[in-house]
């Protein structure tokens, strides 16, 4: 069983950053190869992918927050990341890190609120 475990989650203030981080627990497993990403989901919305990094491809984002938001990997590390600046209380959701295939994180808060 392949485990991610999120963290970097928090509440802040409209125009603040956060850095979600998620690292993927599988020593046995090279996870250079796998696309693996962010998704979100507020109260009462639908998930919504985020983010998305593959191991050849550029990443991608939902339009809400490109220009914001940053995917990058450390392949060294097992880990993801999800740099997030200008946060906007519509940013506020759960959430949660995948790789691509295999497994979910639990998810971690974000609240955006004055």
């Amino acid at each position: 069983q392949v485990q991610l475990v999120e963290s970097g989650g928090g509440v802040v203030q409209p125009w603040d950053s956060l850095k979600l981080s998620c690292v993927v627990v599988d020593s046995a497993r090279d996870f250079g190869n796998y696309a693996m990403g962010w998704y979100r989901q507020a109260p009462g919305k639908q998930r919504e992918l985020v983010a998305h990094i593959s191991a050849t491809k550029s990443p991608d984002y939902v339009d809400s927050v490109r220009c914001r938001f940053t995917i990058s990997r450390d392949n060294t590390k097992n880990t993801v990341y999800l740099q997030m600046n200008a946060l906007k209380p519509e940013d506020t959701a759960l959430y949660y890190c995948y790789v691509t295939g295999l497994s979910w994180g639990q998810g971690t808060q974000v609240t955006v609120a004055s």
